[in-house]
Formats: structure tokens, sequence, C-alpha cells
């Protein structure tokens, strides 16, 4: 299908990779993977012709159609879902604005016997036949089909494109691919901001996807559930191997020791030959001897063994004074954004050096919350931060925070203050940003390298609070190591809002899951979180209730003993959620009475057994109201 041959790109007189040469054919799915700036964005360009080619060739066959998914999307203000989604049918609705014209003449017209008038009856026939050969009278019902499948409501598709958050817009941009019936797909980060719901989705499509793929992901787990070869390029190469990440990596690691095995065998050959040529060398009778080895070493192909590209950013978090020891209280907290209800009577308490994670699909208020922390929203209710509560805050679009018209190094001398400000440059060096790569200006920037700009500024500025929103999108698998490492390491109190469970293991004490406009405590960290939900991850959740959903709409019409029996159950389920705000409220001030101790609360008789026995009867209230859920969902 495309045929890549001494492909070459630099910049500034540095090859980005040089002489690179592969070949796709239908059926390859290839997890394009590599560094920040190690140029998987420019070579989606370059098969995309989004670039103009530096050197080398890329043959396409004949008719082929080639779709890209961009990270960054860019839709025009003032469409409607819908109205966006059928920009996949550029042809077809270039013909309905055709067949709309002629319709209009012919309903004009009178000359009904007239030459003019028979031509564009026939011009009406040939185009109605080119329309339905398209797919016209079907493309309509395709696309709602689509849009439903990926999680769009029928009263979303009238709403704006501007009214939904990236994830959504993702999904939009996914849906006009798939109705493209693209020949070749090339996806640059398709799983940034997308929900873990709208991956399995993606997963599934690109499965059962027969032409081929091209996927940039720093995701491991999305990378080896689709991908079937990949492409790594390192200092400018390309290692190229039909495995899916993981796989490669152990096979990739295999050939390098057998590599080294290789050359250091050849190594003491070259050595005993080069002896012998010095001891022969001296002797008349075997001049000639040590001339045939030295030729014969001359003609050996010296074994080279693949370089790896090991650099990695150096991130330590600055920490500020110590706070006091409640950092963050919220009582009866909501959000709407007009009519839309995100948050409702959110009650939550986040004490000094906690470390804590926000889980949930897209939509659920996870990053609203995050915002109303750090004070970038309006909210209903009382949130109160703590005494010298300092926080830093990477939020879910950071890079969109950065000026593109300044330079790497103006970006940082301009955030920094007089203490810190000589230090900018080895905080640069220390994230990658060395000689002259301090210069470019921010918007050449890949993704990657503009989080990692933006997490370079954090550490200008200490603070005692950490939030971070989706840190790990765009960065490369070992930028995410070094950034799990940094906040584990971490010495102040960390919040983390993020759908990857890989970067979220052994990170956090706590998890919160949001749904249905509240939040659910669970005690532990992620992997506890998934054995309580009794999941081996966050996936398996979402396909859970993809099952029930699934049922749902299989079960249309409900007996009237089943309605019966559901109204019975509602109403079980409301005296439960009642007894629950209720019990909740009575520990919530316990609590607050136990951090301050103000009348000797600790020291009352059986009060621990009482302080106990509600948590139990509360533990007991939330299985009651998860077994209700679980039953009404699978009779209605």
């Amino acid at each position: 299908m495309l045929n890549i041959h001494n492909l070459s790109v630099s910049f500034g007189g540095e090859f980005l990779f040089e002489e690179i040469s592969f070949r796709l054919n239908s059926g390859n799915r290839v997890g394009l993977v590599g560094k920040n700036g190690a140029g998987k964005s420019t070579l989606l360009k370059l098969l995309s012709k989004d670039m103009p080619l530096d050197k080398g060739t890329i043959a396409v066959e004949k008719d082929i159609k080639i779709g890209f998914l961009r990270q960054d999307i860019d839709f025009v203000q003032g469409r409607s879902v819908l109205d966006e989604a059928y920009q996949a049918f550029e042809e077809i609705k270039k013909l309905e604005g055709k067949i709309d014209e002629i319709n209009h003449q012919l309903a004009e017209r009178t000359d009904y016997e007239s030459e003019g008038y028979n031509q564009l009856i026939i011009d009406l026939s040939d185009i109605s036949h080119h329309y339905e050969i398209l797919g016209g009278y079907n493309y309509q019902g395709e696309t709602e089909k689509i849009l439903q499948g990926l999680g769009f409501n029928r009263e979303d598709f009238d709403k704006k494109t501007e009214t939904f958050s990236g994830g959504w817009r993702m999904r939009i941009e996914l849906a006009k691919l798939l109705l493209q019936s693209n020949d070749v797909l090339l996806l640059d980060e398709p799983t940034n901001h997308l929900d873990i719901e709208s991956i399995i989705w993606f997963e599934q499509f690109l499965n059962n996807y027969t032409g081929a793929v091209v996927i940039v992901s720093h995701d491991k787990m999305f990378l080896d559930n689709v991908t079937n070869r990949t492409i790594e390029i390192s200092l400018g190469r390309i290692y190229d191997y039909n495995k899916p990440y993981t796989q490669y990596l152990v096979l990739r690691n295999e050939i390098k020791q057998q590599q080294l095995s290789a050359q250091k065998n050849q190594e003491k050959e070259i050595q005993q030959a080069e002896r012998l040529i010095e001891k022969f060398r001296a002797k008349s009778t075997k001049a000639s001897m040590a001339q045939s080895l030295i030729k014969k070493l001359d003609k050996i192909e010296r074994i080279e063994v693949d370089e790896d590209d090991n650099s990695v950013m150096n991130l330590r978090f600055p920490i500020s004074v110590t706070p006091g020891k409640v950092v963050v209280e919220i009582e009866e907290l909501s959000k709407n954004y007009g009519s839309k209800e995100v948050l409702n009577d959110i009650n939550l308490l986040i004490e000094r050096d906690s470390k804590t994670a926000f889980v949930g699909q897209n939509g659920q208020g996870k990053s609203t919350l995050a915002k109303i922390i750090v004070g970038e929203l309006e909210h209903e209710g009382h949130l109160k931060l703590g005494h010298n509560v300092q926080i830093g805050y990477f939020a879910q679009n950071q890079a969109e925070y950065l000026d593109g018209s300044k330079t790497v190094l103006d970006t940082m001398i301009d955030s920094a203050n007089e203490t810190n400000r000589s230090k900018v440059r080895d905080i640069l060096g220390s994230f990658l940003f060395r000689g002259e790569d301090v210069e470019k200006y921010v918007k050449v920037l890949s993704g990657g390298e503009r989080n990692r700009l933006a997490l370079a500024k954090m550490l200008l500025q200490p603070f005692n609070v950490l939030v971070m929103d989706e840190p790990t999108n765009h960065l490369d698998i070992k930028s995410k190591n070094v950034l799990k490492q940094a906040c584990r390491s971490f010495e102040g109190t960390l919040i983390l809002v993020s759908h990857d469970r890989d970067f979220l293991q052994g990170l956090t004490n706590k998890v919160y899951e949001f749904k249905n406009q509240v939040i659910k405590e669970y005690l532990g960290d992620v992997d506890f979180y998934l054995q309580q939900r009794k999941a081996e991850d966050f996936r398996a959740i979402e396909k859970k209730q993809e099952k029930r959903e699934e049922k749902k709409v299989e079960k249309k019409n409900t007996s009237f003993q089943d309605q019966k029996k559901v109204k019975s159950l509602k109403n079980q389920l409301s005296t439960v959620e009642s007894k629950i705000s209720s019990l909740e409220k009575e520990i919530k001030i316990i609590d607050h009475d136990l951090l301050m101790d103000y009348d000797g609360t600790i020291a009352k008789p059986n009060f621990f057994d009482g302080y106990q026995a509600k948590k139990d009867t509360l533990e007991q209230l939330m299985e009651n109201w998860e077994r209700l859920s679980t039953e009404i969902d699978t009779i209605a």
C-alpha cells in the first residue's frame, strides 16, 4: 500500500532520521514508538502529505485513501456534532448541493418540453445514481449509528462541538475517520483525553479493521492489545519487528545480547589475528602470511551493536513549607455547566501527605473538581484550603498555557525569580533541552516536549500540594516512568487525575471514583480499588457497564411484574441513600472532631467502638446500594 524508501528529515542541519525504509501492507497495525522529539509525529505528517519530503520517496498505490488523526483537533466553530460528523462525506455533500440546485430550477421552470428542461432531468438522474452508489441515502443513519456507538445520545447531536470536552471532540473525529472508509489510518496519540470506555471501543474497531494502521502512542496496554508490528525511531534509525510492543522489547533485547556476544567473539578473533601479524611481520619468511592476514582483517565487516537512546529527564518536585493537617475540606459542593449537573453535594477531606487518585469516565467531574480545588472554577457549596497550603497545578491542557511565540529559554526565564534565574539552563538541561534546543520556539515543539517544558516550569516555584490532571498525556514511556518516580518521592500531598493504571500503580493510598455526579471512596491504591470492583483493570469495569447497557437494549418491553419490582427496589434504594447521606455527615463531624479534639473526644468511653460501628454500617449500606443498583439495571 505504502512504500517508504531512504526517507530523511533534518532540522537545523541535524538529521531527525536518515535514510529509513519500510513498507506498509494491508492488515499491518504498526505501533510507532520512540522518545519525545524522535520524529514520530513528523513521520506521520510526511505519510499524510501534511509536510513536504526532504529526501527520499513515499510511493502510494493508486486510489489509496489515507486518514490522519492528529494530536490537535481544530473544529469549525458553530457546527453541531452531527454537522461535523457529516464532513466525512465531502463528495456526497457536494452531490446533495447539486441535486438541490437542480430541483430548485425544475420547480421554477415551466418549459417542460424544452431541451434545457430535458437536460436537467438527465443530469438529475445521473447525479442521483452516483449519489446512491456513494451511499447518499444511508450515510445519515450510519452517522447516527456510529456516534451512538461512541457514547453520544440523540440529544447531543444538535449541540455545538465547542461545548464538548477534548475527549468527546476526539470521538467525533474518530467517527469521521470510520465513516470515510480509509485504506490507511495514521493515528497520533489517539488515546490522549479518551476515557476507558472509548479506548475499549477503539481497540475493537482497530482489531476488526482490514486496512493498514500506524499508531503513535505511549499507552503500553493499548499498543499490546491492538498492534501486530512495532517500529521504533531511535537516534535517527528505525527498528522494525512483527511483534506488539512488549514482545518487541523482549525480542530486541535478545537480539542486542546476541549482537554483544557475536561482537565479543569477533573481537577475540581480531585480536588473535593482530598478534599473529605482529609476530610474522618481523620474520622475512612469514611476511607474506602477515600480508594475507592484514588483507583478511580489512575485509572483515565489524559487528555493530544497536545503540539505545537512554537519555531521560531528571525530575524532583520542590517542597515548600509544611501545611496544616487538613489540606482541603469540601462540604456539599456542587457544580453545573448550564443545565448539566456534573457534581452534586460532594463531601471530601484531604489530609496532609496523602496520595489520592481521581478515576472514572470522561465527563464525570474529575478535572472539574481538580480545577475547583486550584481555584480556577466557581462552584456552589463550601471549599476551604488548609493553613499554609501552596498548590502546584499541572492541567490536562498544560501545553496551551505556554506562549508559542517565546523560546524555551525565554519561557523559563520569564517564570523564574531572582533566586533561581541563574539555574534555568541547568533545569532545562535536566529536562533534555540542551545546547541550541533552548532557542527553539515553543510552537515548533512536539506535544511531549511541551509537556516536559511545562514540568520544568513547575520546578521554579516550590509547593506542598501537587494536583496533576492527566500528566502522562504526550509523554514517552521512559519519561512517564521518570514522572512516576518523581511523584512517588514527592514529600507533599498528591492528587492525581488519570486513566493510566500502569502510572497509578503504587502511587496513591486512596482512590475516589467519580460516577453519576457523586464520588465513592476506596481506602487503598488503584489495585485495591480494582479488587473491590472485582475487575482486573479499568477496561473490565467499563466492559461490565457495556454488558449491562446491552441487556437494557435487548429488554425493551418490561413486564408489569418487573415494573412493580423495579419500583419497590427504587424505593429501597432511596431509603438506603438517605441513610448513607445521614451517616456520612455524622462520620464527617466525628472525623473533624478527631482532628481538632476540642473536648477530649478520643477519651470518651467506648468512643472507638461506636465510631467503628458507624463505619461498618456505612460500608454495609454502600454494599446494599450497589446490590440494589445492579438489580435495577438488570431488570430495567
